[in-house]
């Protein structure tokens, strides 16, 4: 049986209704799905607990609906929708990827003959898109920039993807010393392929991968091999040892830093390639990257280090000794537990995060006005302080937080004598996203200088290959963060890694973050990972990650923040 979330239940209801209305079929069937989506977002139930007893007594799940949801918790296939999806062609379904897109437009442009992604760019770019009833210019401008988004998203993969694809291939090569590369080795936030280096020859590889990865193949002339697993572009990348060090650079880079390496590398007499470091057509013993840069006489540029927005400021940043790592981490401070849209109690969420060797934990459920998310009312806010009260005299460490919505003019979803009762806030916007720039910057500035916000939630909004950050002028906020003393989260999902690190390598020096997991199930916890690598890529040590600090010491930070702001 499928571990479901409530999310899913709830997403594959509103999409099976999308795909109907598209089709323009069963408006009343569309109907049902919707409202058995609404339904169940106002409940508080384990997802189990309603597969288990048939969904009975919800409100607006009949039996039809309800024995459609329990096949797809044992199948995880939703046969409705797959019902529906099959009528439709998969460029057309691509067009929901668009952002502002619905049922009913994409309809009238797949009436248009726009069938694709790449044809609505077309149909926006040239007039037909603007032409259409409904649309108009300005429609046809947003529609433009949302597909531009989208096509560049669908060639990029989650860090999150990419990291575990790389370490499956890694641990798979082990014996031939396999090492993750390319962008996933330098924490990019999206990852173009899977890439590793090792030290062998395509025939020794060959074999080790088969089975694993689809359409094995070589890269001619390069000393490359490349496939698909699960549907994610690999490419392992192969040697002698005396090469690796050239190896491993030209597979640990931006394109940018490739090219000025290889052009610093001319400037000195030599020709280097993935093949090696030659002078002379001879080929230098490189076994390491040291190697290649002490035969440069170049110092050694840290992997975190290898972007363009780094040229002529890496050399002033703290080395990769002194950064922040995920031991680093004592507070799992953003999290979510059952009293919200979260997985798991909140003693669970405590166990894991002792386990995972963290010093505590800090709660970060949702507030009232996030009621898709079973957010609390003030009474249930009270009542989930009280546990956190009760498991502290338990001995358990953990501290009550709350993630709050910020509101349309910036003021808080809950009063501030709710807010004095909890030991820190999070403050972070979940809706509202296409309020005009000026305004959402207002919004935001509002918030984080609000007296009892401890840190502001993932500030941009972003959603990583699927939503850009809504319109605000992001500097304005950040310098309300500093005047005010408020922390700045780096949201760890990596559907998420907001705040982006090229903003961060911006404001290091000038505020203190937190790097949060947002985990909503106790593998969440382990979502460090990857907001550590974007910290590290924008240069930031220890002392300016506040979930650093324990816990008495992070209860006197907010203590001391607050009364700053008196």
């Amino acid at each position: 049986m499928a571990d479901l979330s409530r999310k899913d239940l709830t997403g594959v209801l509103k999409t099976t209704a999308d795909l109907l209305d598209l089709l323009g079929q069963e408006v009343f069937r569309a109907n049902a799905y919707r409202g058995a989506a609404r339904s169940l977002e106002a409940l508080d139930t384990d997802p189990a607990e309603l597969v288990a007893s048939g969904f009975a007594g919800v409100p607006k799940v009949g039996r039809s609906i309800a024995a459609e949801l329990v096949t797809y918790a044992e199948t995880g296939l939703f046969e409705p929708l797959e019902d529906a999806a099959s009528q439709v062609p998969p460029g057309v379904l691509g067009l929901f990827r668009v952002r502002g897109l619905g049922p009913k437009k994409i309809r009238l442009l797949w009436d248009a003959g726009v069938d694709s992604l790449e044809t609505l760019r077309e149909a926006a770019r040239d007039g037909r898109v603007a032409g259409l009833k409904g649309f108009g210019a300005k429609s046809a401008a947003t529609i433009l920039e949302a597909v531009e988004f989208a096509l560049a998203a669908q060639e990029r993969q989650h860090l999150s993807t990419g990291l575990d694809v790389s370490l499956g291939l890694a641990r798979g090569l082990a014996d031939l010393d396999a090492r993750v590369a390319g962008d996933a080795r330098r924490g990019l936030d999206t990852v173009r392929a899977a890439r590793v280096t090792v030290t062998g020859t395509a025939e020794e590889i060959a074999p080790r991968l088969a089975g694993v990865v689809e359409g094995l193949t070589p890269v001619e002339p390069k000393p490359l091999l490349a496939g698909r697993v699960d549907g994610v572009p690999v490419e392992i990348a192969y040697g002698p040892a005396e090469v690796r060090g050239a190896l491993d650079l030209m597979m640990g880079g931006s394109t940018e830093y490739r090219e000025g390496l290889r052009a610093e590398a001319r400037a000195r007499g030599f020709d280097l390639s993935g093949r090696g470091l030659k002078r002379d057509g001879v080929i230098l013993p490189t076994p390491t990257e040291e190697d290649v840069a002490r035969e440069l006489g170049l110092p050694l540029r840290p992997a975190e280090y290898r972007e363009p927005e780094h040229d002529g400021l890496w050399e002033t940043l703290p080395p990769p000794g002194e950064l922040v790592t995920e031991a680093d981490l004592r507070g799992m401070l953003h999290t979510h537990s059952v009293w919200s849209d979260g997985a798991a109690t909140v003693r669970e969420m405590v166990g894991e995060a002792v386990h995972l060797g963290h010093a505590f934990l800090g709660t970060g459920d949702h507030s009232r006005a996030a009621h898709y998310a079973n957010g609390m009312s003030i009474e249930r806010l009270r009542a989930h302080i009280r546990e956190v009260r009760e498991l502290q005299r338990a001995g358990l460490p953990v501290i009550a937080g709350s993630e709050v919505d910020i509101l349309e003019d910036g003021s808080l979803d809950y009063p501030d004598e709710e807010l004095a009762g909890l030991d820190y806030v999070v403050a972070s916007v979940h809706s509202l996203f296409t309020l005009d720039r000026e305004r959402q910057t207002e919004r935001l500035i509002n918030a984080a200088s609000h007296p009892l916000v401890t840190i502001l939630g993932h500030p941009t909004g972003r959603l990583e290959l699927r939503r850009p950050g809504y319109a605000l002028d992001l500097d304005a906020v950040l310098a309300a963060c500093e005047a005010n003393g408020t922390v700045v989260e780096i949201n760890a999902n990596a559907y998420r890694l907001d705040l982006d690190w090229r903003v961060a390598l911006r404001w290091r020096d000038r505020l203190t973050f937190a790097i949060n997991t947002d985990a909503h199930v106790l593998s969440g916890l382990t979502d460090t990972r990857f907001g550590v690598l974007v910290a590290r890529k924008a240069g930031l040590t220890p002392q300016r990650v506040v979930n650093t600090l324990g816990q008495e010491e992070f209860l006197e930070f907010v203590r001391r923040q607050r009364a700053g702001r008196g």
